[in-house]
């Protein structure tokens, strides 16, 4: 196949209107999903760090892997150019304090963003607070943005992939991932099983 077919928004299929309104309709669809799976309540978000519950690590790592796998697929097949598929660009030293400060919210409110803005739609009050708490916390990250602009664009990689870093191939490391992943999986359930039994 000589033409590549994917990624539709940067191949010609449709404009940056209609790719803003299937974002839309995407982010209306994984959010209901998210509450279908009972992801908008902190009870069963906080079990994942006392091992009573690994739902929201077993979907969330699924979706990954699928999605890893799904996109080398499709490049290996000709059909995508993963080149054109837009990915964050890496700073390193200020993503892994980012990554700190997540995880911390995560574990003392139950939520993280996404699964707030879930909660908030339902009604649920911590939720809501929850949310007010993000709020703030970007206006104060936006209006404090000079003080901090240094760290900010610190420890610039680029366009990385762990595949480059560790010196492997796009299938390989796929592969390592993905046999990484049943194997995680399954130690997740041993801990559940033995946790929910005390």
């Amino acid at each position: 196949m000589n033409e590549m077919l994917l990624p539709f928004s940067k191949t010609g299929l449709f404009g940056r209107e209609m790719g803003i309104v299937i974002a839309m309709f995407l982010g209306f669809g994984f959010g209901f999903f998210l509450e279908r799976a009972g992801f908008g309540s902190a009870k069963k978000l906080s079990d994942n760090w006392y091992g009573r519950d690994f739902a929201v690590i077993r979907v969330m790592f699924t979706a990954v892997i699928v999605a890893m796998i799904g996109i080398f697929g499709l490049h290996y097949l000709g059909i995508m150019d993963i080149d054109l598929v837009y990915i964050n660009p890496t700073f390193i030293w200020p993503q892994l304090v980012g990554a700190i400060f997540l995880g911390i919210g995560f574990a003392v409110g139950g939520y993280c963003p996404g699964t707030t803005a879930v909660a908030m739609s339902t009604g649920k009050i911590d939720g809501l607070l929850f949310f007010l708490g993000f709020a703030a916390g970007v206006m104060v990250f936006a209006e404090g943005y000079s003080f901090i602009e240094s760290f900010y664009n610190s420890g610039a990689m680029g366009r990385a992939f762990l595949n480059d870093v560790f010196n492997a191939s796009y299938g390989v490391f796929v592969f390592i991932i993905t046999v990484l992943a049943i194997l995680f999986f399954m130690l997740l359930k041993k801990i559940e099983r033995k946790v929910n039994k005390l």
